[in-house]
């Protein structure tokens, strides 16, 4: 409000809309401990994983930085970092609750295995989301060409090795990041967080 308010416009209005799509991923896992239903968990599990690259997505848009005339670089850069990093808190808030889901029901080996992967491929949806445009609804609305563009980068990886190397670069740096964020917390904390 106080960029909107010193810019006298709303040109950073869709970071509102960007940190409410972060926030559904959050959302589902905190439905997760309730669901004791193997079909409903079957039904959730994907929406998750469909939304869950929009959480740490919004660290990109640090790509939208550079001097304007209507407000200091600095309080862009305040405002995109903000963004950025509560979004990225969500998601891997996010991410260690359903870690901590698949844990009690298959182990912490398949946990872990499932967090990591999980990781890289939101580097694979980031990559479709910024780079190609696609939103995750776009699974439902225009599934065909999804598919299409998925596929061509599959069965072609190397005519799109930037798409390999945004993924594995982007995801290993969420892999990374996520690693130290677990590591930091306290077993009280992650008490607190299993509740």
């Amino acid at each position: 409000m106080v960029r909107f308010h010193a810019a006298g416009d709303l040109s950073f209005r869709f970071m509102i809309w960007n940190l409410f799509l972060a926030g559904i991923p959050l959302g589902l896992s905190l439905l997760m401990p309730y669901i004791r239903s193997a079909k409903i968990a079957v039904m959730v599990v994907p929406v998750w994983l469909l939304f869950f690259p929009n959480a740490p997505y919004v660290l990109t848009d640090l790509m939208h930085l550079r001097e304007r005339s209507n407000a200091p670089f600095w309080l862009d850069l305040l405002m995109l970092l903000s963004f950025g990093l509560v979004s990225l808190w969500m998601g891997f808030q996010s991410l260690r609750l359903m870690q901590d889901w698949v844990s009690q029901r298959y182990g912490g080996i398949a946990s872990w295995c499932f967090a990591c992967g999980t990781l890289i491929l939101t580097g694979f949806g980031i990559y479709l989301g910024r780079f190609l445009r696609w939103n995750s609804w776009d699974i439902v609305t225009r599934p065909w060409r999804l598919m299409a563009d998925i596929g061509d980068r599959v069965i072609y990886p190397l005519e799109h090795l930037r798409t390999w190397g945004f993924t594995l670069g982007f995801g290993g740096l969420l892999v990374l990041g996520y690693l130290l964020w677990v590591s930091s917390q306290t077993d009280e904390a992650r008490a607190t967080a299993r509740r």
